[in-house]
């Protein structure tokens, strides 16, 4: 299998002014890009050519000898998932389902908000944060580096991506700048 680079689900520049076509051009055009060839170069004629994308990321999370392919797929996964988290417009709040979870795991919705927020900014150096489910229940978890849910088999809900190379043309060294915009205009129910 030879894994593409996903459509964005919108124009580069459809969520500007947060973040901008630039942004996209280096992080979506690059960055990704990157980890999908690396990826495909680093499983030719291996035992993993033939399998999905969480089937490599099960199949290699914590095996040194596969960390390469580990590092690839799941950055490959997790910017998979950043792309389809965010949509212009966004923000506000769920939808009645998801917001009757949210508040029976957080009491409410700023609450979850408050708290996706302190582990975004509160990832040491590069990662992410997300909203996952645990056997039923929600919670806020973050990942360093290409550490990913799935890998756990926790059900990812949404996440943000805290990579500088996500924000830093827009927001220089603001992190908590990118995560407030990111969550009030952004976020994808």
């Amino acid at each position: 299998m030879t894994f593409k680079m996903i459509e964005l689900p919108y124009e580069k520049n459809a969520l500007e002014p947060y973040i901008s076509a630039q942004t996209f051009d280096y992080h979506y055009g690059k960055h990704y890009k990157t980890y999908v060839d690396n990826l495909n170069k680093l499983i030719e004629n291996t035992e993993f050519a033939t399998m999905s994308l969480e089937e490599i990321i099960k199949n290699t999370y914590a095996k040194p000898e596969y960390t390469a392919i580990f590092n690839n797929a799941a950055q490959t996964w997790n910017h998979e998932f950043f792309w389809k988290s965010m949509r212009p417009n966004g923000g506000g709040e769920p939808k009645s389902e998801l917001k009757q979870k949210i508040e029976t795991s957080f009491g409410t919705i700023e609450k979850f908000k408050e708290e996706f927020k302190t582990a975004a900014i509160t990832q040491f150096g590069s990662g992410w944060a997300w909203l996952v489910e645990d056997n039923g229940t929600l919670k806020v978890i973050k990942t360093s580096n290409a550490d990913t849910p799935i890998a756990h088999n926790l059900k990812p809900i949404l996440t943000i991506d805290v990579w500088e190379h996500a924000y830093y043309l827009d927001y220089q060294n603001k992190r908590a700048d990118f995560v407030d915009e990111y969550i009030k205009n952004l976020l994808n129910w």
